[in-house]
């Protein structure tokens, strides 16, 4: 029982609450720390570890982690993405697997053209005196600024969760 609930606090509080400060920290400061990414790399460990998605389960959902991280590397170097983009996709990967893979990055893509549209808009608006004194708000309203895309990653990631194979093995399906 204890190990049930110890993959249940993983997989349902510390996966979506990480998700939310990647998302959270993205809007705030156009920046995803390194940390978050590590923490969700652990995490993954143990929630793989205490729910028993066994060996191969696990080395797939690794492969998965490792080929995202191969093509958003290659898109950071082009200048296509941002780091802290490029590390959380992975690390979003990981967690997912192969199965909720094309699913996530469908929902990413169109959450992020649809959040890049409505940046944009407000970009060219004037920003509001409320905000004025805002800084998170003045970076976001820059039109030198990109988008911070880790808040579609985060939103297509909780979206998918409930279809994948860790969060099937910590509710034992």
């Amino acid at each position: 029982m204890a190990a049930m609930s110890f993959s249940l606090i993983i997989v349902f509080i510390v996966f979506p609450i990480a998700m939310a400060y990647a998302a959270a920290s993205d809007l705030t400061t156009m920046t995803i720390p390194n940390w978050l990414c590590l923490l969700l790399l652990a995490a993954f460990g143990l929630g793989a570890a205490s729910t028993g998605l066994g060996w191969t389960a696990t080395g797939w959902h690794l492969a998965a982690g490792l080929t995202v991280l191969a093509v958003c590397f290659g898109m950071f170097a082009a200048g296509w993405i941002g780091g802290g983009d490029a590390k959380l996709a992975a690390v979003t990967a990981l967690w997912l697997g192969f199965d909720q893979l094309l699913p996530y990055l469908f929902i990413a893509a169109l959450g992020g053209g649809l959040l890049t549209v409505a940046i944009l808009a407000l970009r060219a608006a004037p920003l509001p005196a409320p905000a004025s004194n805002w800084t998170w708000a003045q970076r976001l309203h820059d039109v030198k600024q990109g988008v911070p895309y880790g808040i579609a990653l985060a939103a297509a990631a909780l979206v998918v969760l409930p279809g994948t194979a860790i969060w099937r093995a910590a509710i034992g399906v």
